[in-house]
């Protein structure tokens, strides 16, 4: 399935709010809530890795450029 660049940048805001939400829990003694926030946000950064990868590869870019691009439009916000 193509996605735009927007789409991706999209997908990498939801993969960093769930390693958040991660993040928290890991300090908070709750081990099942833990878990399933783990699990969602290796779902969520599995998406974005495979839908940068298909990105890349269909506008002919190199992955590893497309992947730095959404991470900087997400997590450099000027």
């Amino acid at each position: 399935m193509a996605h735009t660049f927007e789409e991706l940048v999209e997908k990498q805001r939801a993969a960093d709010q769930a390693h958040a939400a991660v993040q928290t829990l890991r300090t908070k003694g709750d081990p099942p809530a833990y878990e399933t926030a783990w699990q969602v946000w290796r779902d969520l950064a599995q998406d974005v890795q495979s839908a940068v990868t298909v990105h890349a590869k269909e506008q002919g870019a190199v992955r590893a450029g497309v992947e730095l691009e959404v991470k900087k439009a997400v997590r450099y916000i000027e």
